[in-house]
């Protein structure tokens, strides 16, 4: 598929500024459109959309960076090159604050314009690519409703798979927000009951004194307000799945009536003498550590055996690097499908916000984030501006970040390129100026391995 013709609009009160800007991008595959007066080039750019934008930052009625903050609010993703033939440290660095991409003195090489441009024409053409490439991914990389090409999550696929089929119980552990009732709801799907019933319990919502009746069902006249029988979760469930979150909730009393269903398959209605055999695969879900329960005397230690004949260990968004940019695009395209806005992506900047989160949430807190994202983003981007106001002020910590650690030159030359990536709004170009390398050295330090435990983000 052919690119698309990229548009450069240049804005400048000098007429011969503006002649010189549109013979020396004769030889890029570019459309130029030029405007003299300030406020028609806004309008310009408004009705146009360019791609990039060359702003003169010195012109009557209305100055750059006046335009500069209209053309930032209404499209994010647009380039803007900011020109001055007064150059001063403090309007570069406020230019770059307020959102433009670079900053260039007159009077203006035609080498240092061509290659200004051809790069951010790169970019795009890149962006545009991983785009694409993306979406491909996520059908590539998506497994029974959850998203992930990290080593991690790929290990929980293949095990997801290979015990589907045999299991009786097994138990999901991991942080709450990792997914865990999706993975509950794979292994059903994939096993040979998958026609038979889902009955999902939701262990910490439930009052202690009703979790017999819930489980196992009553009789009328049983208790107090026992008006009629009750089928319990087990009877409802026969010949299909029992789905048991936050089982790390359920009472010592209960555990010990658990464990005889899952021994024998046998269940008592509360305020009956008789017993009903069940035939049911049971799936146990908690975000405790069991183990310490256990040495606390919460937790049966001969129940959690039973339930975690197979375990599956589900990991932290922060340590699935790898799969942030795909649940990024998977949540985007979901929330802008349910909206109804045509939105189709994320800028550099903001997804350099995203990539120095932490995630204590994990997935949870993501798709909270970008569906708030999208319900505030005006344009076809999702800009830092979309983002909560949590994540654009808090300060990011790893947990690698203690004072006293001494951490290897790698990681401190990556951790310091995303600060300094962070402070000029995701430029790349800039940012490489700032650090005195090449921007390709940038690219490579963004994303080679962290030295450590983690991965860095792409953010290309």
């Amino acid at each position: 598929m052919e690119p698309h013709l990229v548009t450069v609009a240049a804005i400048d009160d000098d007429r011969a500024s503006l002649d010189f800007v549109t013979a020396a991008l004769k030889q890029h595959p570019v459309e130029v459109l030029t405007e003299t007066d300030p406020e028609e080039g806004l309008k310009l750019v408004l009705q146009r959309r360019p791609q990039i934008v060359l702003l003169d930052l010195m012109m009557p009625r209305m100055n750059g960076l006046e335009v500069l903050d209209q053309i930032v609010d209404a499209a994010p993703d647009t380039e803007v090159i900011l020109i001055t033939g007064q150059y001063s440290p403090e309007s570069a660095v406020e230019a770059i604050r307020r959102g433009a991409s670079d900053y260039i003195t007159k009077p203006l090489p035609v080498n240092l314009i061509r290659d200004r441009v051809g790069k951010l024409v790169e970019e795009m053409r890149q962006r545009q690519r991983s785009l694409q490439l993306d979406s491909e991914l996520l059908k590539t990389y998506h497994f029974e409703g959850m998203i992930g090409r990290s080593p991690l999550m790929v290990q929980v696929f293949a095990r997801v798979r290979r015990i589907a089929r045999h299991y009786r119980t097994a138990l999901v552990t991991g942080a709450s927000g990792t997914g865990k009732e999706l993975v509950a709801a794979a292994l059903h799907r994939l096993s040979p009951i998958a026609s038979s019933r889902l009955a999902v319990c939701n262990c910490s919502a439930i009052v202690e004194t009703l979790f017999e009746s819930e489980l196992f069902g009553h009789v009328r006249g049983a208790f107090t307000g026992a008006v009629q029988d009750k089928v319990g979760l087990f009877e409802y469930a026969h010949g299909g799945t029992v789905f048991l979150d936050e089982i790390g909730e359920v009472p010592l009393e209960m555990q010990s009536k658990l464990l005889r269903v899952l021994e024998n398959g046998e269940i008592q209605r509360v305020g009956s003498p008789a017993i009903k055999k069940v035939d049911v695969r049971v799936i146990a879900a908690t975000n405790r550590n069991l183990r310490e329960l256990i040495a606390e005397k919460r937790f049966r230690e001969d129940l959690y055996y039973r339930l975690s004949m197979v375990e599956l260990e589900l990991p932290p968004l922060a340590d699935r690097a790898e799969d942030l940019p795909l649940l990024q695009r998977f949540f985007v395209e979901q929330f802008a499908k349910e909206y109804g806005k045509p939105i189709r992506g994320i800028t550099p900047r903001a997804q350099v916000v995203l990539s120095r989160c932490t995630w204590p949430g994990n997935i949870r807190e993501l798709k909270s984030v970008l569906g708030s994202a999208c319900m505030m983003a005006e344009g076809e981007m999702i800009d830092v501006r979309d983002l909560p106001e949590r994540l654009r002020t808090r300060t990011v910590q790893t947990k690698d970040d203690e004072r006293d650690e001494l951490l290897p030159l790698a990681e401190v030359e990556r951790r310091h390129t995303l600060r300094v990536l962070e402070h000029v709004g995701g430029n790349k170009v800039q940012a490489a100026k700032i650090l005195g390398i090449n921007r390709a050295t940038v690219y490579r330090i963004l994303n080679e391995p962290d030295p450590g435990e983690e991965k860095a983000v792409s953010v290309s």
